[in-house]
């Protein structure tokens, strides 16, 4: 059918209940289709091909809402219908298949969309533009779609790596207590704090309104431990490869850094940029994607959420821009950018530590790779 991996099989032993899909978003470089649609194995790890659908160039970067009704990518683009603009697609999830069917297209200010989430509220998608550093905020209507958008926050300032030459919004996470949008901005070595007013769809700064990080760390992604009690998060900074580990003070919305280290062994010395992040479910282990070292870095979290680093595994390809972890916790899907595959790794749960399935996915320019389990 020319799904990529269409027919790729890998033998374990695990039973879960429920139907589970992946989806892939990826660079388009002139296709047409761009997101792909797999019914995941939550046996083995392995993906078989379901669907795939046309849509915007490079929708690099997915969000489901949880209503597992809907999904969002952005279109990192810098100029969408004839203006300078971003733009983002809803589609509908077939539950009985897992497929998508478009809803709309949004052009949207702001330049090179990399990231969406969706708020605690299910009613609004927030983009983070790297190309012109700023905030995008779309609202959801009844039936799904974007409608047109309601806020628009342009970051400004620099650091001291080339690569900051002027503010690079990346990732926006909320926090345990759902109440503030923590925005990563590449560019000013800030995480921005933002409260999001529901109606009518507003950005306003938080009280403490940024969290300045290392002079040219580049913070890209953040996660907060599942436990929302334990009020602990960390942040991957791709520029100096660290980790950071943060506390979150629910009273004042405060981010207070208590460690941080490399995410590199300590006697690699070529270029590397860190990239992705993810908390296991269990709460025992974070895990962040090194492009260049080619890996992912294992950190034990300790009783206070402090790091111990536990090992690195190789990717079995080259660019670790993206990887999830399966709902159970039991296998990872690494998406590399460079070698055009997705590889599966199974999940010791006793030490967290990664090992090969066996199973590899060819598909070009994998971004972003999301999980929803189907009843």
């Amino acid at each position: 059918m020319g799904w990529p991996g269409f027919g790729w099989t890998v033998s374990l032993a695990v039973t879960i209940p429920g139907v589970i899909y992946a989806y892939l978003g990826t660079y388009t470089e002139g296709r047409r289709t761009g997101i792909f649609v797999y019914r995941y194995d939550p046996s083995t790890g392995a993906l078989e091909a379901a669907s795939a659908v046309e849509t915007l160039s490079n929708p690099t970067f997915l969000a489901i809402h949880p209503s597992k009704r809907f999904l969002y990518a952005v279109s990192e683009v810098g100029d969408y219908d004839g203006q300078t603009q971003t733009a983002a697609s809803a589609f509908a999830i077939d539950p009985a298949s897992g497929g998508l069917k478009l809803l709309n297209h949004m052009g949207c200010p702001g330049q090179g969309a990399c990231h969406a989430t969706v708020d605690p509220s299910s009613r609004y998608v927030i983009l983070a533009n790297y190309g012109d550093g700023s905030v995008t905020v779309l609202p959801i209507m009844a039936d799904g779609r974007l409608g047109q958008a309601t806020d628009f926050v342009q970051h400004t300032g620099h650091g001291p790596h080339p690569n900051q030459a002027g503010p690079h919004a990346h990732s926006t996470t909320f926090s345990p207590d759902r109440k503030i949008a923590f925005v990563a901005d590449l560019g000013t070595d800030k995480l921005m704090a933002y409260r999001l007013d529901g109606e009518p769809g507003k950005l306003a700064p938080h009280r403490i309104p940024f969290l300045s990080l290392t002079s040219g760390a580049g913070p890209r992604h953040a996660d907060f431990h599942p436990n929302v009690n334990e009020h602990v998060g960390y942040i991957i900074d791709e520029l100096d490869n660290t980790l950071v580990a943060v506390d979150f003070d629910a009273a004042t919305g405060e981010l207070r850094p208590k460690q941080t280290l490399s995410t590199l062994p300590s006697d690699f010395g070529e270029t590397s940029y860190a990239a992705d992040i993810h908390v296991h479910p269990s709460g025992r282990w974070v895990y962040g994607s090194n492009r260049g070292h080619d890996s992912i870095v294992i950190f034990n979290i300790g009783a206070t959420g402090l790091l111990t680093v536990a090992g690195h595994q190789p990717v079995g390809g080259h660019w670790p821009r993206n990887f999830a972890i399966d709902p159970a916790g039991r296998y990872m899907l690494v998406a590399n950018q460079k070698s055009d595959n997705v590889v599966a790794f199974a999940i010791n749960r006793e030490t967290g530590l990664l090992s090969s399935t066996g199973f590899a996915l060819s598909v070009k320019q994998p971004v972003c790779i999301k999980f929803i389990a189907l009843d």
